[in-house]
């Protein structure tokens, strides 16, 4: 089965064409990273606009780039929720028009859902060379969601199968890394930027809060106020590289803690076959080499995962092709419970 799948919750325009939800032959994705740079985060009503320019470019690419004719294509995917309201309806209404001038069923999806999946997908070809599929994941799956609009740890016994163990109550921890990393001075996105100032400084310079240590909840509200006190008062040493580099480790450090805690304790109760890492912080190198230890500590330690490729950690339309085509197979809830 091969699905057109479209992804515009926030600000990347992704077109691509998955084969029975996990074999990717093409993933395009317009990225407005550098427009959103001239003000340190996304802005709703410019990312509408953005999608609105990039959406058919990116159709065609993703389309040519496949080598594919809308006869091979059995259906159109997109995302139906959540995110801001103008760039679903971009994705949303280019879905639909799609869908009803080619006589194709349209299959909506939840972005949380997609991410769920993000972690099944393989490329078709790699350097121009095919690519084996992975071996497919075995349930129960423990998955850790982590980007800048939510973090998630949903336990997934199959698909349409999903339980929600624990949520961000307030800030998600992508946010928190990119509202830090511009208190610092480092631009937009915050993650890579703290990332690598991270490797540079001391993770235990400052002892920022683990907000909920007890709870399986997340939130990281209190942990971004107390950076920005921090800062405040010590205003005149942010321009001395290594005072930034010691927030930004022992930032990043309080941000991992809090993630792999919640998650360790729900590997001891729920005993998954496997742990997925998925959301654009997946591709962070810390956390993933964290919870990789903390595992390896384990005498039965379940397989752990993430995306394959870089481009599957942030928001892409593989991810929604995936999420779709499980969905077909069986009917999966719009929102998580």
């Amino acid at each position: 089965m091969l699905l057109l799948s479209i992804e515009s919750s926030c600000d990347e325009t992704s077109v691509a064409l998955v084969e029975n939800g996990r074999r990717v032959l093409a993933n395009e994705i317009a990225s407005q990273i550098a427009k959103h740079v001239e003000t340190g985060g996304v802005v709703p009503e410019v990312a509408a606009r953005e999608h609105m320019t990039a959406i058919l470019p990116v159709l065609r690419l993703a389309m040519e780039k496949a080598n594919v004719t809308w006869k091979a294509i059995d259906a159109v995917a997109v995302t139906k929720e959540p995110g801001l309201i103008g760039s679903l309806v971009v994705g949303r209404m280019t879905a639909a028009a799609l869908a009803f001038a080619q006589n194709k069923p349209l299959l909506e999806v939840n972005h949380i859902h997609g991410h769920l999946y993000a972690p099944w997908l393989y490329p078709a070809e790699d350097s121009g060379k095919p690519v084996l599929a992975p071996s497919e994941p075995q349930f129960p799956i423990l998955v850790l969601t982590v980007s800048g609009g939510h973090n998630e740890l949903v336990l997934m016994r199959g698909h349409g199968d999903f339980e929600l163990l624990a949520e961000s109550i307030d800030d998600a921890a992508g946010e928190a890394f990119d509202k830090i990393a511009r208190l610092l001075g480092l631009g937009y996105p915050g993650g890579p930027a703290i990332e690598e100032r991270a490797r540079l400084g001391n993770p235990k310079a400052f002892d920022f809060p683990i907000a909920l240590r007890k709870e399986k909840n997340f939130s990281f509200s209190g942990l971004k106020t107390s950076v920005f006190y921090r800062l405040k008062e010590n205003e005149a040493q942010l321009s001395d590289e290594a005072f930034v580099n010691d927030v930004a480790a022992s930032f990043q450090e309080a941000v991992v803690q809090a993630l792999v805690e919640k998650l360790m304790r729900a590997v001891r109760e729920y005993a998954p076959k496997e742990v997925h890492l998925t959301g654009g912080v997946s591709a962070n190198r810390f956390l993933r080499g964290r919870i990789e230890e903390e595992l390896s500590r384990l005498r039965d330690a379940p397989l752990f995962r993430w995306p394959t490729k870089m481009e599957y950690c942030t928001d892409n339309a593989a991810m929604i092709g995936a999420a779709a085509y499980f969905s077909s197979q069986k009917e999966l809830p719009l929102a998580l419970t």
